[in-house]
Parts: C-alpha cells; structure tokens; sequence
C-alpha cells in the first residue's frame, strides 16, 4: 500500500456497477480508484500499467473472463490482492476463484460499509471472508466438497503444531489477524509470524487458500 492511501481497480462489464463501486470506494478519502476496466484483458493491462494494491474482479466478463484474468494477475502481479465480484448464483466459479489465488469474494448487493472494509482489509493482506452472507457461501462450497477432500486436508493439517492448528481454525472461522490475537492471547505481530509458517508448511498462497483447507479439514466449523 503506498503512503497515499489504497489504489484499486476495478473490473466489471457493466458501468453502472463500477460508478456504484467508484462512489462508494471513494467517500473514503484514504481510497483512490485509479483505472476501470470493461474486461478481463483490459485489467490486466491496467492493472500492469497502474500496480493498484488492491483488484475488484467480476467473474461475468466479455473478451476474457474473471476467472482467466485472475490466473493470468495470479502470474504476472503475485503480490496484488484481487478480490472476485458475484452474485449467489455464482458459487462454483467462486471455488474455482479462490482456490486459484483470489484474496477474497464480495457479493454484488454488499453492503458500502464491507465494500470499503473488504478493499482495506485485502490491502493489508488479509482474507475477506468474515460477514455473515460471504461466511455463508464458502460454508457451502465447503460442505460440497468434504467427503472428496476432507482426508486429504486433514493430512496437510498434521504437519502443523498445536498452536498452528489453533491459529489455523481462526482463519477458518474468518477472523482478522487482530481478532485471532485476542482469541488467542498473542499479539498481532505474532500472529503474522504463525500465518506466515502456516501458509509455508501447508503449501497455501494466501489466507484464503488456508481458510479453505481448514474447512476441508473439520477445523473451525
């Protein structure tokens, strides 16, 4: 994040939604839309010439689609968080868009108030997976998915320590690195280095990736 606040774009075929998101991201002076895109390819060309700290993604694009531009961000711009735009008639590609490295989803109806934080919180490089209605659909897409993948979660899982488990099963549940420090009794800074170990061993992109396995494990449910 650069010292004059979070820069984003955003990515979405239709105007009317990206002048939504524009208002609202910008009634927060520390947040600047610097480009929009109409398309998939158009935000990878803007997101290379701007290096934003922060992509909204929809997955619905003409020319190239959400999912594609993310795999091709995931490639060329690793360390840019992109949260996916949805709706819930959308859930599969929603899997399909974290798992390949996407730094959260936002559905389309999202309240302002969690548009912004959801901006900040990916800025600061952290997961959004904590409101009730996003909660709701990655339990979903969890569920779907257990009995296939549950062992094999669960043996990534033994690889972590006790206390790595228990850090583990906060991001499952979606909390902050601040909420998991309260919950735990460790400050912040700690709770970055157990992250940062937890991503290491468990072969996790980011926060999502992990969160995502911890449901598959049983851990946080």
């Amino acid at each position: 994040m650069t010292g004059s606040g979070v820069r984003v774009v955003i990515a979405d075929d239709e105007p009317l939604i990206r002048a939504g998101i524009r208002l609202i991201l910008t009634s927060d002076p520390g947040i600047e839309v610097v480009a929009e895109a109409p398309d998939g390819r158009a935000a990878i060309e803007l997101t290379r010439a701007h290096a934003p700290d922060v992509v909204l993604l929809d997955i619905q694009m003409p020319v190239m689609d959400g999912l594609t531009a993310l795999a091709e961000l995931r490639r060329t711009a690793p360390g840019i968080p992109v949260i996916i735009l949805t709706t819930f008639g959308e859930r599969d590609n929603v899997l399909r868009a974290l798992e390949s490295g996407g730094a959260g989803f936002l559905l389309k109806d999202t309240a302002p108030a969690e548009l912004i934080g959801a901006v900040r919180a990916a800025a600061a490089g952290e997961a959004y997976l904590s409101p009730a209605a996003t909660r709701h659909v990655v339990d979903q897409l969890a569920s779907g998915r257990a009995a296939a993948r549950g062992g094999a979660a669960r043996a990534r899982v033994d690889r972590l320590s006790d206390r790595e488990h228990e850090v583990l099963a906060l991001l499952g549940e979606g909390l902050s690195n601040a909420d998991t420090g309260r919950r735990l009794h460790m400050s912040e800074a700690t709770v970055k280095t157990y992250v940062s170990r937890i991503l290491a061993k468990l072969e996790c992109e980011n926060r999502v990736q992990a969160a995502l396995l911890a449901r598959d494990a049983g851990l946080g449910t």
